[in-house]
């Protein structure tokens, strides 16, 4: 196994926790414990476990020996990085209990409206995954200072009086269709900006538009030209605003909300998302002083205040796609596998479904988030024989299906008997990606870009794949590559990281077989 990290420029702690990261990951594919790797390299099992959490400087010589102990070359220095893979060993069942971790769409979310706060805003228990790494660079190419605590859960975020807007990190703006949610902060602030074209998922067109359609009633126009967003924003504006969005999509719902949250006046939106991450931008504003009426509908009532200078703490809540990621591994590989603060809210048409299936589970009771907001459970999934449901699967605006669970249903709706069609028909290129399960021995066909056949139940074997250029689709791959019987190779595994902090570690806690490799 050949597992190499190149170090790239982030906050001073970050290789150490990189590094971390790829020992325990390389220990974990030689199942290895903590002690047996101390005794192999000569150090204590507590000094090992402070490395693996990146609390401990590590010298050049220990890396060498515990690089020759799990036969992997953990750090290369100043070589051109490598693409990672993912090596599966499948078939088997889960076991285990398992945490959800804080949302990536919240993450970000709050990252962009930190930008409206002269206090300091201090996000705990924030995800660790590429997306906020990206928003962070262009916050800091801003002149942000955005620090994180020393074990790497926490960050803290001040504000200048005057941004750098020139110096905005082009490239880190570019892969991220987040810098969007720039444009509703920034418009309470400037008459003129501008920001580069916004990268993501290949998913398809997904139009700027419904941004410009929200914003435009604040006073904000754009002329596209050279690569840039050019912003100009009209003075002009009635103190009394009543937005009507013309698509429900949270990031739109999210950059309105930030727009009336920055001025004086009293701004009416409606066909508002009520989903996850923007009930978790109205929960931190409302700690800004903003008054918001509404949260949880589809019309919100939002009270603003051009000045904010504010000292607040805020916990963003659990991730409901990471939660539906986690239940899928374990039904997929017929295990019983407890998955903890789950956020049901956000997860009962999910598991109503999925009941419809033939699943068996049982949830806890309920108990509150670290935002005292969010409601929580535990799921325990239970081995059942799936059935196809009698209807199709698609996804609705909350509360519906969430868009990003749909993918996960089709690597369930292969371990189930009949016929299942999937109705993806917010993204015109997603449903393509999920064909790639027939490498796999799935049975899916292609109807058009948005819907698929999925005939089950399914004779998983392993097989060598390409991660296809979207999130969702990627990790779907890699849970059927944990029930399919052999070896399994996944290639080029990067975006993964963009929305998962440490998966396929977390996954080897319960018992999956996953090696990381690079070539």
């Amino acid at each position: 196994m050949e597992d190499t990290a190149t170090f790239e420029r982030t906050d001073p702690a970050a290789p150490l926790r990189q590094v971390g990261a790829l020992i325990r990951g390389a220990r974990q594919g030689r199942k290895l414990t903590q002690a047996q790797l101390a005794e192999r390299v000569g150090t204590s099992q507590s000094a090992i476990n402070r490395i693996e959490q990146g609390s401990q400087n590590i010298s050049i010589d220990l890396l060498s020996r515990i690089s020759t102990a799990l036969e992997s070359e953990i750090v290369s220095f100043g070589e051109q990085k490598k693409n990672s893979h993912l090596r599966v060993q499948g078939g088997r069942q889960l076991h285990g209990t398992i945490a959800v971790r804080s949302s990536k769409n919240a993450s970000v979310a709050l990252l962009c409206a930190a930008l409206m706060n002269r206090g300091r805003t201090t996000l705990h228990g924030i995800a660790r995954i590429v997306e906020v790494d990206r928003i962070i660079d262009v916050l800091r190419s801003l002149g942000v200072s955005v620090v994180w605590s020393p074990d790497g859960q926490d960050v803290e975020i001040h504000v200048p009086d005057d941004l750098s807007l020139e110096s905005i990190d082009e490239d880190a703006g570019r892969r991220t269709r987040s810098v969007l949610m720039f444009l509703g902060p920034l418009l309470g602030r400037y008459d003129t900006f501008a920001l580069p074209y916004a990268g993501g998922c290949d998913l398809g067109t997904r139009t700027v538009e419904p941004h410009l359609i929200a914003l435009r009633p604040f006073g904000l126009s754009i002329e596209a030209t050279a690569g840039w967003y050019q912003a100009t924003v009209a003075p002009d504006v009635p103190e009394e605003l009543t937005v009507v969005l013309t698509e429900r999509g949270d990031t739109v719902t999210e950059n309105a909300v930030m727009a009336a949250a920055v001025r004086d006046g009293v701004t009416t939106i409606r066909n508002a998302s009520p989903n996850y991450m923007v009930q978790d931008l109205c929960f931190y504003l409302e700690l800004l002083g903003i008054t918001i009426e509404g949260i949880g509908s589809t019309t919100l009532r939002i009270t603003g205040r051009s000045v904010i200078n504010e000292d607040v703490d805020y916990w963003p809540s659990e991730d409901p796609v990471e939660a539906m990621s986690l239940l899928t591994a374990g039904i997929v590989t017929d295990s019983e596998i407890t998955v903890t603060r789950v956020p049901i809210e956000f997860m009962e048409i999910e598991l109503a479904t999925l009941g419809e299936m033939g699943l068996r589970y049982t949830r806890s009771p309920e108990y509150a988030a670290a935002n005292g907001r969010t409601r929580l459970v535990d799921v325990t999934v239970h081995p059942s024989k799936l059935h196809a449901p009698i209807d199709k699967i698609h996804p609705m605006p909350f509360p519906g299906l969430n868009i990003d669970n749909l993918p996960f249903f089709a690597v369930i709706a292969a371990c189930a008997d009949g016929d299942t069609l999937i109705h993806d028909w917010v993204y015109e290129g997603r449903a393509i990606h999920l064909t790639d399960l027939t490498r796999l021995g799935a049975n899916v066909r292609l109807r058009d870009p948005h819907r698929i056949d999925v005939s089950g139940p399914t004779h998983w074997s392993g097989a060598e794949v390409s991660c296809p250029p979207a999130l969702r689709p990627a990790v779907v791959i890699l849970l059927a590559m944990l029930a399919a019987k052999g070896t399994s190779v996944l290639r080029n595994v990067d975006i993964i990281a963009r929305g998962y902090e440490q998966l396929q570690e977390r996954l080897i806690t319960l018992g999956a077989s996953i090696e990381t490799f690079r070539d």
